[in-house]
């Protein structure tokens, strides 16, 4: 198993907002138009899944497991070319100021590590950054 965690993110907003947002894929459709259509087609969500397709990896789908409420909303891949487990954790630091960290979790073979690992990281901090600057009005 391998683990790739991104920065700490400050958003501005209280957890309960910034949970509310995370916590339900349908939300997407808010930022439907951030997403590059060139990477990502095929792009998918509802309540609790989220699925895409990515050249030449294939359709990935992912699928809310766990809600802590304004803490913690876990992820896992129920179609991926690798097993991931990802998730979001929430921690309030004052009214307007949650601090947000993602996580993923991949069963990775040391071969395949070496060649994904920085994609898969950088991945994550863009991924991180995109959620720090959602509107969660």
């Amino acid at each position: 198993m391998a683990d790739f965690t991104s920065e700490i993110k400050q958003i501005p907003h209280g957890d309960e907002a910034v949970y509310r947002m995370l916590s339900d894929l349908s939300n997407l459709e808010r930022v439907r138009d951030r997403i590059p259509a060139d990477k990502i087609s095929d792009f998918a969500f509802d309540t609790d899944t989220c699925s895409f397709s990515i050249q030449p990896v294939g359709r990935i789908e992912f699928k809310i497991i766990e809600r802590e409420p304004n803490k913690t909303i876990k992820f896992q891949t129920t179609n991926s070319p690798v097993p991931l487990t990802m998730w979001i954790q929430l921690k309030q630091a004052a009214t307007d100021d949650t601090r947000m960290k993602m996580t993923v979790r991949a069963d990775l073979n040391p071969f395949i590590r070496g060649m994904v690992a920085k994609p898969l990281q950088e991945a994550i901090n863009r991924i991180s950054d995109v959620l720090a600057d959602l509107p969660y009005e």
